[in-house]
């Protein structure tokens, strides 16, 4: 019971990616039972286990690999499938697949894959994939090393890596609400900051509040923050914020269309490579998860990566 062009089906689902997390499996498993594929299931136990089970299961030859959770799981489990370091595909061109639980998932919806587990079964058990870039960012970690990761759908320095910081200190079954009690937090704390945005346009200074590197459209839950971006272009779409902490809360309306870009607090450039930088460490997330700090450059893995649909 096989998937009929990529063969057994790996799932890695996080149980603490919010409430719904088991019934979306059950559903799932489900489903891909009813079309014939009896897929196995991998359940993670802590942070980085997503990592190293994808890791070792595509380096085993496994070629369909699926993330049961929210942004935070996809973002593991493509660190598993891309190494970083030479910016390859691990094993034999496996393909990712991405069934959104618990608190969400929005890099599943700039392709209008945030969908049930029902309707995401029937695309997981076509043969329709597509190749989409994938972020990659060079930067300190918590100790102050040097390191690289991947990244699928969005970064940010500055504000959004403060937000990260506070919301992982708050307890993971709160959900969503994790991510808007982490922004009342650092809202208190974080002033604009002079930073230095440097992209293949040219050179941004100035006072600003965060900086977005996107690959993917939405964040926060829905918000478009990134209209423009196109996840398989060979480009971020590079945001940068000059406006205060309280001009980009007071922007979550125009977030949820676009329409912030029209602001004159915000700049925009596409753009293959960024780094940035500023007068002492700022907090970088990506998909939601913290990172480290910078000083940190960003590039594109262009279409590395193979994403069912």
């Amino acid at each position: 019971m096989e998937h009929p062009t990529l063969g057994r089906m790996l799932v890695i689902v996080n149980p603490r990616a919010g409430h719904g997390t088991r019934d979306v499996l059950d559903r799932l498993v489900a489903a891909l039972r009813a079309r014939g594929i009896a897929p196995d299931v991998a359940t993670t136990a802590g942070p980085g286990d997503a990592t190293r089970i994808a890791r070792d299961a595509v380096d085993a030859g496994r070629r369909l690999v699926v993330a049961v959770g929210g942004d935070g799981t996809v973002h593991e489990v493509v660190n598993g499938m891309v190494d970083a370091g030479s910016g390859l595909m691990r094993g034999q061109d496996p393909v990712l697949g991405v069934v959104p639980a618990g608190s969400g998932c929005d890099l599943v919806r700039t392709f209008g894959l945030d969908r049930p587990p029902e309707v995401l079964a029937q695309h997981l058990a076509s043969a329709d994939v597509t190749r989409i870039d994938v972020g990659r960012v060079a930067l300190l970690d918590a100790d102050g090393r040097p390191t690289v990761r991947t990244f699928a759908n969005i970064a940010e320095v500055g504000f959004g890596g403060a937000v990260a910081r506070a919301a992982m200190r708050l307890p993971r079954r709160l959900g969503e609400r994790r991510y808007r009690m982490g922004i009342v937090a650092a809202w208190g704390g974080f002033r604009r900051v002079p930073m230095t945005v440097r992209h293949d346009g040219g050179v941004h200074e100035g006072e600003l509040s965060n900086v977005v590197i996107a690959n993917g459209q939405f964040f926060g839950g829905g918000m478009k923050v990134a209209p423009r971006s196109l996840p398989d272009d060979g480009r971020f779409d590079v945001q940068a914020w000059g406006g205060t902490v309280t001009d980009v809360l007071r922007a979550a309306r125009q977030l949820r269309d676009g329409s912030h870009l029209a602001r004159p607090d915000v700049r925009a450039w596409p753009s293959a490579t960024v780094a940035v930088e500023g007068d002492g460490p700022l907090a970088i997330e990506a998909d939601g998860e913290l990172l480290g700090t910078t000083p940190a450059t960003f590039d594109v893995l262009p279409r590395v990566l193979s994403l069912k649909v």
